[in-house]
């Protein structure tokens, strides 16, 4: 297992080491390296979200700043939704 965490232009670093954890835990137990980038941009409050895995796996999603997604615990509910279905 190997998770790689990557957030740039997402602001208040508590929330960023929070949304990391999280990320990294529901991630741990997974075969194979996994990589999830997280980035902001001044110009939207939305944020961009991809998800790589192995056997080429892929998944993108837009997380809503007025939808409250950049909240951690928005982000551990929504993660499993978007990863395939564990071994």
């Amino acid at each position: 297992m190997s998770v790689t965490v990557e957030m740039q232009n997402t602001g208040d670093l508590s929330s960023r080491s929070e949304i990391v954890a999280v990320i990294e835990h529901l991630l741990g137990d997974r075969t194979g390296k996994w990589h999830v980038a997280i980035v902001g941009t001044r110009e939207s409050e939305n944020w961009e979200m991809t998800i790589e895995g192995p056997n080429g796996f892929q998944r993108s999603y837009t997380l809503r700043g007025g939808a409250e997604e950049h909240q951690p615990e928005t982000i551990r509910a929504l993660l499993p939704r978007l990863l395939p279905a564990a071994k």
